[in-house]
């Protein structure tokens, strides 16, 4: 079998969670990229710089190891003539009626029940328990110990925070923030940011508005 080189895009404490992650699962990283290398090497592995990859003809196998949503999707834009890969550890629990897509990272003790649906550079984060048929859309970031009830749905770029529990059958929509600890009962519209027990709404997500005048402003480019 051919040898792939495989490489981590971004090498602060998320991507050296991800390579140690990939080590336990017995793939070698071979290097992390980054824009703005702070040092030749983390943790014995190299470090190179993003500007030496942007001319290089070939497709490179990357994950995308950077917590912010936002940056993730616009780092997959720049990134896109590359073969993105996906990083399940050895230890999460996944149903295989599940749909991982490409770049998700799931990480330490998380599981993923049945029918469930799980979109393009999403991170599951350690101990994250989905339930039977949600849908995790893409860019979705799940934080540590938080719970997803059955059939939830969740939008592209939410963030759920830590601990965050989600009653069954509530749709969360897109870009939205829901702070750690909050109860959702029920559907969250675009661009809410909702904190408590129960959660509630308290103020407009600005990456949301944001969306609204991409094509104006050109602030996804």
């Amino acid at each position: 079998m051919e040898y792939r080189e495989h490489f981590v895009f971004g090498a602060g404490g998320h991507g050296r969670v991800i390579a140690e992650l990939m080590q336990f699962n017995d793939c070698k990283v071979d290097a992390f990229i980054d824009d703005f290398p702070r040092a030749t090497n983390v943790n014995s592995i190299p470090i190179i710089s993003s500007n030496l990859i942007q001319k290089n003809e070939l497709k490179l196998y990357i994950i995308i190891a950077i917590g912010d949503n936002l940056t993730r999707k616009n780092t997959s834009k720049r990134l896109m003539n590359n073969i993105f890969f996906s990083c399940i550890h050895k230890n999460a629990s996944i149903s295989p009626t599940s749909k991982i897509d490409s770049g998700t990272v799931v990480m330490l003790n998380a599981v993923v029940n049945t029918n469930t649906e799980i979109g393009k550079h999403v991170i599951i984060n350690t101990a994250t328990i989905i339930e039977h048929d949600c849908v995790i859309e893409d860019f979705v970031h799940i934080s540590p110990n938080a719970t997803l009830l059955g059939n939830v749905t969740v939008g592209e770029g939410t963030h759920v925070g830590a601990g965050v529990i989600i009653l069954p059958g509530v749709k969360v929509g897109k870009w939205c923030v829901i702070g750690a600890g909050s109860v959702v009962l029920n559907d969250i519209p675009d661009g809410s940011v909702v904190v408590g027990n129960p959660g509630k709404i308290i103020k407009h997500n600005p990456l949301y508005h944001a969306r609204e005048f991409e094509v104006m402003y050109k602030v996804f480019d």
